[in-house]
Order: C-alpha cells, then sequence, then structure tokens
C-alpha cells in the first residue's frame, strides 16, 4: 500500500462535502498587469491589522517617520508591528473607522506624506540558508506580516507551531472567492519571488514535500510556477474549481485526504497551510529587509472603468483608489465591498483604509450584485446543510443564535464555520445565515473573556485567602512558641510560672481589699488583736486562748445589724430624704424648694373653696392652728424624756449603743416635727389667705415662736444626752458629734421659717402692714434671743469634756461652735426680714437660700441686703404708726 506522500506525488485528489459554484468573474481584473497606486496625501494605519493585540506605540503626534520605520513594538507572540508605509509627519493618533464587518472606530495613527518616499536604514539577510530558523520567525515577526488570504494570523507564531513537526507543506493558491485575482495576477508577474519565499519556509520548517495547491481557472499562472519551480522539489497540484477550495481545511481535505481535529491546527497531523501572498512577503522580508508596507488589492466591479489589479500601500483610504482608476458610482446602489461577494462585508463609507488582510475592493452596479434581501421564513430545504463545506447544521445554528441559546450553537460546533457563505448563496428564503453565525460568534467570544477573568478573579481570591490563613497561622504559632519561651525562660530563672503567680497575687490583693472594705476599722482593729492574743497564747503553750474580746466583737455586730434592720423598717422615705439634704446642702436646699411647691399647689388648689367659706371655717382654722401648736409642745416635750430614759441604759451597757440611741431619738424627733409643720403649712394657707388674715398671721407668729422655742430645747437636750456617752470613749469624738448635731437641728429650724414665713405673710400684708411688721420684728428678737442663749448652752456643754482632754483644744472647739451660731443667725435674720416685707415675692427667699448654701460671701451679701431693706421697712412703718 503506497505511503499518503506517494499518493500525493501519484497525482491522487479528494474532494470535501458540500460546496457550491457561483459565477466566477475574474477574467475582468487578470488580463492586465499589476499596477502601481500613488501614494495619497495622507495615510491611515489602525494599529490592529491582525488576530491578536495591538503592539505598542513608538511614536508621537508631530513625529517625523521614513518608510518603512515602525510605528509600534512587539513584546508577545500575537503581537505585530506596524510600519510606516512612506517618510511624512505623524499628523494625529486617534480613533477612525478601519475595515471591519461592525464598522466600529479603532485607534489609527495619522501620516502626513512629504511626497519624499524615503526609505529608512534596512538590514536584509544575504544568505537564510545560513540562519537558523528562530532568527529568520524574528524577522519575519519585526516586519509585521500576517496572513495575506483574509484571516490575518500571525505568520511568524504560524512558523513557530510548526517546526520540527510539519510533513506536509501546502502552499495555498486556490483563490477560490469570485472576482478576486489578487493571487493570481501575483504569480503571474512575480512567479520567481514567490518560489524563493516557498524555499525559505521550505527552510525553516524542513517538510517531507511541499505542495502548492491551484484552482485549474487560472492557466497563466499555472504555467508561470512551473517555469520558477521547474528546478525545485515543490508539486503543482491543479484542483478542481468549486468553491469553497481555498478554504485552510477543505484544501487540506483535497490533496491529503486529512481532516483536522475540531478544535485543533493543521500543525497537530503534521501539516503547515501558508498563502501565495505570504510567502512573497516573507521573501521581501528576509532578502529585501523590507517590513510588509503594501500588497497588491483587486479593484473589481462594472462600476470601475477598467477593473485591475494595483500595489496598494497600507493605509491608503478607499477613496484615494476610486478617484485614480476610474471609479463612477452606480445611481441606483453605490455599494462598496471589502472582499468578495461571498465573504466581504460592505463599507460605511469610503474613506476606510486598506490594510494587510484586505485583497479586494468591489463596486458592483445594481444589476450586477443585487443589494435587495427579502428575508423570509425557513422552508426547511436543507438546501444549506447539503451546500456547507463543514459538515455542519445551518439551519439550526441560526435558530439558536436568533433565539440566544449559545450553548446549544456551541454543542453544534459554530465554532467550526469559516464563514464562507455557501448556506446563504443557495438559500431560497435569501436568510442572511452567516450574519446571524458572526453575531454569535462575537458574543460566545465575550462570554468567554468574561468568564476567564472571573476565574482569574477567583483564583486570585482563593490564593489570597489561603495566603492570609498561612499567614495567620504563622502568626500563632510564632506568638505560642514565643509564649512557651518565655515560660520556659521564667522557670528557669524563679523556679515556678511567673504568669501563675501574678495572677495569685492580684486575686489575693482582691480578695484582701474586698475584705479590708467590708470590715470596719474598729472591728479590724479588734480582729488584730484577737490574733495576737491567739498567737501569744500559742507561744505561752495554752492550749485554749482568751476569747472574751472576740465573743463581745460578735455580739456587738449582731446588735448592730438588728438595729439596721429595724432602722430600715421603720424608717420611711422622708428620713432618706433627710438624711441625704444632711450630707449634701445643695441636694437639700432643691428637695425643701420642691416641698414647698407642691405645699403652693395644694393650697392655691384649696384657694376656690376656701374663697366661699363661712365664719364656722375661719374659726375651725383657728382652733386647729391652736391644736397643732399643742401638739409639738407635747412632742417637745416627749423628746428629752425619752433620750433621757434611753440615755442611761445606754450609758450601762456601752457607750456606742447610747450615741446610736441618741441618733436615733433626734431622728424621730426630726421626722415628727417635719411632719407637723407640713400639715400645718397646708392647712393654714388656705384659712390665712382668705378667712381671717388677722386671726391667721397671729397664729403663724405664735407657731413660728413655739417652733424656735422646741428647736432651743433640742439642742441642749442632745448635747447633755451625747456628753456622757461621747467623754467615755473619746472627748474629741463627742465634742464632734455634738457640733453635728447642732447643726442639724439649727439646719431643720432654718427650713421651717422661711416656709412658715412664705406661707404666712401674704395673709398678714394682705390683712395690715403694721401688724406683720410687729410680729415680724418681735420674732426676729426673739430668735436673737434663742441664739444667745443657744450659743452659752453650747459653751457650757462643750468646756467640762475638752477641758478634761485638753484647754486648748477645747477653746478652739468652743470657737469654731460659737462662728457656726453666729453663721446660722446671720442666715435666719434676712429669711425673717424677707417675710415683712409686701412686694418681694415667695421665690426670692428660695432663691436666697440655695444661693446661701452654694456660695457663703454672696450669701453674705444677700443677708446684708436683706436686713438693710427690713430696718428701712421698720422704719416706715414706725412713721406710720407715729
Amino acid at each position: 500500500m503506497l505511503s499518503l506522500i506517494e499518493q500525493i506525488k501519484s497525482g491522487s485528489l479528494w474532494d470535501f462535502p458540500g460546496g457550491v459554484h457561483p459565477q466566477e468573474n475574474k477574467t475582468q481584473s487578470n488580463r492586465n498587469e499589476i499596477a502601481r497606486a500613488a501614494v495619497p496625501s495622507e495615510l491611515v494605519i489602525p494599529l490592529k491589522q491582525h488576530i491578536g493585540k495591538p503592539g505598542d506605540l513608538l511614536v508621537n503626534v508631530g513625529d517625523k517617520v521614513l518608510k518603512g520605520q515602525p510605528l509600534s513594538q512587539v513584546n508577545a507572540a500575537f503581537m505585530l508591528p506596524v510600519h510606516a508605509p512612506t517618510s511624512g509627519t505623524i499628523k494625529a493618533i486617534e480613533p477612525r473607522t478601519i475595515a471591519h464587518p461592525s464598522g466600529l472606530n479603532d485607534l489609527c495613527i495619522v501620516i502626513e506624506a512629504d511626497g519624499e518616499d524615503t526609505w529608512t536604514e534596512l538590514s536584509p539577510v544575504e544568505d537564510y540558508r545560513a540562519l537558523e530558523p528562530d532568527a529568520l520567525i524574528e524577522t519575519i515577526r519585526l516586519a509585521g506580516i500576517s496572513g495575506m488570504g483574509g484571516a490575518g494570523f500571525p505568520t511568524a507564531k504560524k512558523i513557530q507551531s510548526g517546526l520540527q513537526r510539519t510533513e506536509i507543506l501546502i502552499l495555498n493558491a486556490a483563490e477560490c472567492e469570485p472576482y478576486i485575482t489578487a493571487d493570481d495576477r501575483l504569480m503571474q508577474d512575480c512567479a520567481d519571488e514567490v518560489i524563493e519565499g516557498i524555499n525559505i519556509l521550505k527552510h525553516m520548517l524542513k517538510p517531507k514535500l511541499t505542495i502548492i495547491g491551484i484552482e485549474d481557472n487560472k492557466p497563466e499562472a499555472i504555467k508561470a510556477l512551473e517555469k520558477a519551480a521547474a528546478n525545485e522539489d515543490i508539486v503543482i497540484r491543479v484542483i478542481p474549481t468549486k468553491y469553497p477550495s481555498g478554504g485552510e481545511k477543505q484544501l487540506i481535505k483535497i490533496l491529503t485526504n486529512l481532516e483536522v481535529p475540531v478544535g485543533g491546527i493543521p500543525a497537530n497531523i503534521g501539516l503547515m497551510v501558508q498563502n501565495i501572498g505570504s510567502a512573497f512577503a516573507i521573501k521581501r522580508a528576509v532578502c529585501q529587509g523590507e517590513p510588509l508596507i503594501e500588497r497588491v488589492v483587486t479593484l473589481t466591479g462594472k462600476t470601475f472603468k477598467q477593473p485591475r489589479n494595483v500595489w496598494t500601500r497600507i493605509g491608503t483610504p478607499v477613496q484615494a483608489l476610486l478617484d485614480e482608476f476610474g471609479y463612477k458610482a452606480d445611481k441606483k446602489s453605490q455599494r462598496l465591498i471589502m472582499g468578495g461577494p461571498m465573504m466581504g462585508f460592505t463599507l460605511p463609507h469610503a474613506n476606510v483604509p486598506i490594510t494587510k488582510t484586505a485583497n479586494c475592493i468591489l463596486a458592483p452596479t445594481f444589476r450586477e450584485i443585487d443589494p435587495r434581501s427579502h428575508e423570509i421564513a425557513c422552508i426547511r430545504c436543507s438546501q444549506c446543510a447539503e451546500a456547507c463545506p463543514a459538515s455542519l447544521l445551518p439551519q439550526q445554528l441560526q435558530w439558536y443564535a436568533k433565539s440566544q441559546e449559545y450553548d446549544k450553537c456551541e454543542e453544534l460546533n459554530l465554532k467550526d464555520c469559516i464563514e464562507c457563505g455557501a448556506c446563504a448563496f443557495v438559500c431560497p428564503s435569501e436568510i442572511p445565515l452567516v450574519q446571524y453565525y458572526r453575531q454569535a460568534k462575537a458574543e460566545i467570544r465575550i462570554r468567554k473573556q468574561d468568564a476567564d477573568a472571573a476565574e482569574r478573579a477567583k483564583v486570585r481570591f482563593e490564593e489570597k485567602k489561603a495566603r492570609m490563613e498561612r499567614d495567620k497561622a504563622e502568626r500563632e504559632n510564632r506568638f505560642k512558641k514565643a509564649a512557651d519561651d518565655r515560660r520556659k525562660q521564667m522557670s528557669k530563672s524563679d523556679g515556678d510560672d511567673a504568669i501563675a503567680a501574678a495572677i495569685e497575687r492580684v486575686k489575693a490583693q482582691k480578695a484582701k481589699t474586698e475584705t479590708t472594705s467590708e470590715v470596719k476599722p474598729a472591728v479590724a482593729a479588734a480582729i488584730a488583736r484577737a490574733k495576737a492574743k491567739q498567737a501569744e497564747a500559742a507561744k505561752q503553750g495554752q492550749a485554749e486562748p482568751d476569747n472574751s474580746e472576740m465573743a463581745k466583737l460578735r455580739e456587738e455586730r449582731k446588735r448592730q445589724a438588728r438595729e439596721r434592720k429595724a432602722d430600715k423598717a421603720s424608717a420611711p422615705e422622708n428620713a432618706t430624704a433627710e438624711t441625704s439634704a444632711d450630707v449634701d446642702p445643695k441636694k437639700a436646699a432643691i428637695a425643701a424648694a420642691l416641698a414647698r411647691a407642691k405645699a403652693k399647689k395644694a393650697a392655691q388648689q384649696q384657694d376656690a373653696p376656701s374663697d366661699s367659706g363661712s365664719q364656722e371655717a375661719k374659726k375651725e382654722a383657728v382652733a386647729a392652728a391652736i391644736a397643732r401648736a399643742k401638739a409639738r409642745k407635747q412632742a417637745t416635750q416627749t423628746d428629752p424624756s425619752e433620750s433621757e430614759s434611753e440615755t442611761p441604759t445606754s450609758e450601762s451597757d456601752d457607750s456606742k449603743k447610747a450615741a446610736v440611741a441618741a441618733a436615733i431619738a433626734r431622728a424621730k424627733a426630726r421626722k415628727q416635727a417635719g411632719k407637723a409643720e407640713s400639715e400645718e403649712a397646708k392647712d393654714e394657707a388656705p384659712a390665712s389667705e382668705a378667712d381671717a388674715p388677722k386671726k391667721a398671721a397671729v397664729a403663724a407668729a405664735i407657731a413660728r415662736a413655739k417652733a424656735r422655742k422646741q428647736a432651743a430645747q433640742v439642742e441642749p437636750e442632745e448635747a447633755k444626752s451625747e456628753t456622757p456617752a461621747s467623754e467615755t470613749d473619746d472627748p474629741k469624738k463627742a465634742a464632734v458629734a455634738a457640733a453635728i448635731a447642732r447643726a442639724k437641728a439649727r439646719k431643720q429650724a432654718t427650713q421651717v421659717e422661711p416656709e412658715e414665713a412664705k406661707s404666712e405673710t401674704p395673709a398678714s400684708e394682705a390683712d395690715d402692714p403694721k401688724k406683720a411688721a410687729v410680729a415680724a420684728a418681735i420674732a426676729r428678737a426673739k430668735a436673737r434671743k434663742q441664739a444667745a442663749q443657744a450659743e452659752t448652752e453650747e459653751m457650757a456643754s462643750e468646756t467640762p469634756s475638752s477641758e478634761a482632754e485638753d484647754p486648748k483644744k477645747a477653746a478652739v472647739a468652743a470657737a469654731v461652735a460659737r462662728a457656726k451660731a453666729r453663721k446660722q443667725a446671720v442666715q435666719t435674720e434676712p429669711e425673717k426680714a424677707e417675710s415683712a416685707q409686701a412686694e418681694q415675692p415667695k421665690e426670692v427667699a428660695t432663691e436666697t437660700t440655695t444661693s446661701e448654701s452654694d456660695d457663703p460671701k454672696k450669701a453674705a451679701v444677700a443677708a446684708a441686703i436683706a436686713r438693710a431693706k427690713a430696718r428701712k421697712r421698720q422704719q416706715e412703718q414706725n412713721k406710720e404708726n407715729n
């Protein structure tokens, strides 16, 4: 059995499925030699004229360039540079319309020709046979050569993929597209140069067999090639004319009966296919050092006066060719097609530049190619499937592409479609099938790019996440190792874990602080003494130490607990309010102001019924005031008796018990006095305002006098009850406790007087100002007398205890007590003077009391002003009385 190469040499040919036989129309342009087009004044060079990425710019606007000078550079395999087609100046670098079915813009370099057409310095290869294939491939890449048949695949990359595995080299000279004769005329006029380019390819690839496949409708080209390749090991195989026999896969099937696998390339099966035009460009790049700056373009169609092939510079606008070669637009249809009638596309306008893949400009008339298309529904005739050279299902592909089911299109191998247009040529429904396929391919390509970008982003995210986890683990291990090292070092130096020891110390200190805060100093001292006795007894060898002190201490704690429990059960909210007021003067003043406001509100609510009362209501109010006065007197008499009865018991038991009992008695007395006064203020206010102003004023004066007397009596009794207990324990503490008790008593008396003065002053002034002034003067006199008596009693009560301890300290304590008494008297006088003023509102008293408690200087100034006003008022009243 003959091998494949022997079968090919013997003249065997095969056929591919499908295909059509359109009208050729090649004789219009292949009769004349290739002409040379003039260099236009402006050339537009797109940066991307091939499959892949565009190169990086090397020039800027305003630069001077020479013919053949590179305008971009490459740094990747699928990148190709572009070169200046002539010498001139860079006019602009901007987006322009390019030769593409979409009609979109792309970045282009605009060169203004200078008319000199000066070449740059070229570097030709003297003997390519002495160079390695890699050097020649790099020369081809730098020359910017791509597939000249229309695909635009980078030639250098294609050759590199076939190194060391190409057995059969095929030169595609079929040129099956109707109207196009660029390769036909190139083979006729430049056959020797084409054969030289094929030899360069043979030197790089070293194939076992080289074949030129050419259709039988090019007899002159066949003769020229046979003559040029007479002494070369090249097989020229003439194949039948059939469209699209010029397709890469179809030509391989015809010449070798081999099929390229789906998704593969010819190099996978040991084949390499190159175009005749690419071989000619390779020869010029290697032997002359010229980059690809021009190509043969077929200008055909009945609108041209003389259709022909011309050498055209890359970047030449189509309009310049039309103007130069006698183009006359058709009146009914002005249409320009780049490429042939089967695979070409209509240009949006005539200013589109010529690119490396532009092999034909077809300008047909209306009758030559009818532009009208009336698409109707598919009739399922299956002619498209019969004509498809790739054995696809065009009908189903069109359905899925139209419904945007691109996954189905990929399953039906849409990417194997060569867009030859045979299916659309035979379709009786005139469906533009190729347009649907192109649109679907573009959408699939975009989605694949998006998916690849998303996959790359996912991979980067996962790698970042893994890196962060590794860093975290390393950081934790590093910290753990450092902690272990510190523990080892500490254990070696101290013999124990220093961190654990520090924690234990903190816990012990916290427990000690809590115990110390709960135990009082006296109790702690007793505990310390008991422990000292136990230690002493242990040293002396006694089995049972003296625990009498501890027993007394426990009993004292139990008794205090019982008293606190009783106080909490019996003390209402008022006691809490009084205690807080004793602790903080400001809070006490605020609480007193709130209480007075509540009393005023209650009095205002009772004004309406009191205004309509009769004389009996007035008498009842006077009787109630007298009854309250008696109740206060009785309470004053009861308190000292209770305190006297409690004091001896407490003294006989314990001095501390006596002090506690005296404090409880005082708190009860103050509570009872506060309740009686609040009830009196509520009851007397409406009665004094509405019923009998004169009697109410008299009753109020009597009540104030009794209250002051009661306060004066309470102080000496408290001093007597507290002095023995304090002297037995500690004279200094006793003096301090007595001073505190007196201060509290005076504060209570001070709070009582302004309330009574406020509630009673309006009534007395509304009735008779003279009597009110007299009553106020009497009250102030009694208050001064009471203060003097209190000061004398304090000095008398403090002298024995202080002298027993220290005469100097006693004198100091007495001076402090006298100063406090005078301050109390000073604070009392302005309040009494204010109660006698008719025009002064009630709120002034409240503000004065609050300001005095906040600032002593302001209180003194306010007191002086009040006394001055009171004296002036008194003088005016005396004049009126006279």
